[in-house]
């Protein structure tokens, strides 16, 4: 919006703009690799630990060697979306002009692929800086069924994941999401009421509502991101791509009674038939 070529003095631009001048000039610091380090540490912590917060984390980095303020913690916990899961009270707020849907996975039978998809977003971290993961998984078989990764967490990516996986695998019953503005914007939504799909949301920091995309999290973070140090989106593409490929076509789930996702997905009688 502020064009330093122009006759108009850049002062004069931000004004009319009504943006600070002080935030024209701004130029946005990196991490330190020592604060990278620090985050990808909370978020192995995170991963064993959702219950805690910024003082359990930072006396278990200082178990660590890793001696730094609770207030650092804080706001490195703060960039990446670390939050100490725990009962609360209901204080979610939507965004302006966003619906917040029910839960509707309690006590809900889920007995057939296709029955019940739902997605979530993580983080990502390499060897410089860190990308977003969102994937969007079959409940009943585990299976994934489309991912996407991205540098920042506009609400395309997660669309392009959505129509992948509605045009390779069709319709389904329900769609589960948390309450993340990317799930509650009207593009998102459009595209399964569009499909004539019923959506269901978590609770606020309900992490146990969607405990399957949890539990996938942990499995891509353990066995293949944190023994990695991606030196580009591109290759972290490749690398997580490979991971994924084997968690549904070869990786045993003992809750599948030791058959895989694709296993499962694709050996359903309901699912043939249809």
């Amino acid at each position: 919006m502020i064009d330093r070529s122009h006759s108009l003095p850049v002062t004069r631009q931000a004004r009319e703009l009504g943006i600070s001048r002080g935030s024209v000039y701004y130029l946005p610091c990196p991490a330190s690799d020592a604060d990278l380090a620090i985050m990808r540490r909370l978020d192995e912590l995170h991963m064993d630990f959702p219950f805690a917060g910024s003082r359990m984390l930072r006396d278990l980095l200082a178990a660590d060697g890793v001696n730094v303020g609770r207030l650092h913690v804080s706001t490195l916990m703060k960039k990446r979306a670390v939050e100490a899961i725990y009962r609360r009270p209901n204080t979610s707020k939507s965004a302006p002009g966003h619906k917040i849907h029910p839960y509707l996975l309690r006590k809900l039978a889920v007995t057939k692929p296709n029955q019940v998809w739902a997605t979530d977003i993580t983080y990502v971290p390499m060897a410089r800086g860190l990308v977003y993961l969102i994937a969007i998984v079959d409940w009943f078989s585990r299976r994934v069924l489309s991912w996407r990764l991205s540098i920042t967490l506009e609400t395309d990516f997660c669309i392009e994941a959505l129509e992948e996986a509605l045009a390779r695998f069709g319709a389904h019953d329900i769609f589960n999401t948390d309450q993340g503005s990317q799930f509650t914007s009207m593009a998102f939504t459009s595209a399964l009421h569009r499909e004539r799909i019923t959506i269901s949301m978590d609770g606020r920091g309900a992490w146990r509502d969607n405990v399957f995309v949890e539990r996938l999290w942990r499995s891509i973070k353990y066995g293949e991101v944190y023994l990695r140090a991606y030196g580009s989106v591109s290759e972290a593409r490749a690398s997580i791509c490979h991971y994924l490929t084997f968690y549904n076509a070869s990786r045993p789930h003992s809750s599948l009674d030791r058959k895989t996702p694709d296993h499962v997905y694709f050996n359903q009688p309901l699912l043939a038939a249809a």
